[in-house]
């Protein structure tokens, strides 16, 4: 994103925030260094970020994957704030004169104020354990399947790399010290796909996540590459 442009959407961000309230967060990020990718951010008290941090892990899978090439946006998909509070978030595709990404422009709802506001209401005319039974706490609202892969917000490289890691060594069941060498290439490649190796350092975090080198991360990278291209 070239600096005009950054100015440009860094006043939108601006003008968003104020214009929609605290509840609302609005996020600028720049795809030319998704380590440090925030360049502007309205209302960040909402996830805890400020300016350089990087890209959220479904950010970073839309990238991989390339699923900017088939969508413009993405709307009211559920998202974790630092606190576990569930947030309602949008997320706009910002490309340059030739169809390449190269920002996105997010925006994070946070409806607790309102939430309080309802149980209030139900606490006029019911007992309170009624309302407890039946009112959804902050993280309850996303399926318990979908709670690992949720979008969160780091405010680290590291953050968003643990964050991945841990989603898919938990969801393959065995522990890291358990691990083989095909097993934790299968893992390479799960986040691969995910994006985690767009990230500067990546590589070091994944390796001392599995307990492995970095040079045999590098090589299981090297060697699923080669499988891909032979497929292709």
């Amino acid at each position: 994103m070239n600096r005009t442009m950054q100015s440009q959407y860094s006043v939108l961000v601006e003008f968003l925030g104020k214009s929609l309230g605290p509840d609302y967060e609005v996020v600028l990020h720049d795809l030319g260094d998704k380590s440090n990718s925030i360049v502007a951010i309205a209302n960040g008290h909402i996830s805890g970020r400020t300016i350089g941090a990087p890209l959220t892990n479904k950010s970073l899978e839309m990238m991989a994957e390339h699923q900017y090439e088939s969508i413009d946006y993405q709307l009211n998909y559920s998202s974790l704030s630092g606190e576990e509070k569930t947030l309602r978030s949008s997320s706009l595709v910002i490309k340059n004169a030739k169809g390449k990404p190269v920002a996105l422009l997010c925006i994070n709802f946070n409806d607790a104020r309102y939430a309080d506001i309802a149980s209030g209401i139900m606490k006029l005319c019911h007992p309170d354990a009624f309302v407890v039974r039946n009112t959804a706490s902050p993280a309850t609202s996303i399926p318990k399947d979908e709670l690992a892969s949720a979008e969160r917000f780091p405010k680290s490289i590291a953050a968003v790399t643990e964050s991945v890691v841990g989603e898919v060594v938990a969801r393959n069941g065995v522990p890291v010290d358990r691990l083989t060498q095909d097993e934790k290439m299968q893992i390479v490649d799960t986040l691969n796909h995910k994006g985690v190796f767009l990230l500067k350092g990546a590589v070091g975090l994944v390796a001392e996540s599995l307990k492995s080198s970095e040079a045999s991360i590098y090589r299981y990278l090297s060697k699923l590459n080669r499988v891909r291209e032979s497929v292709g």
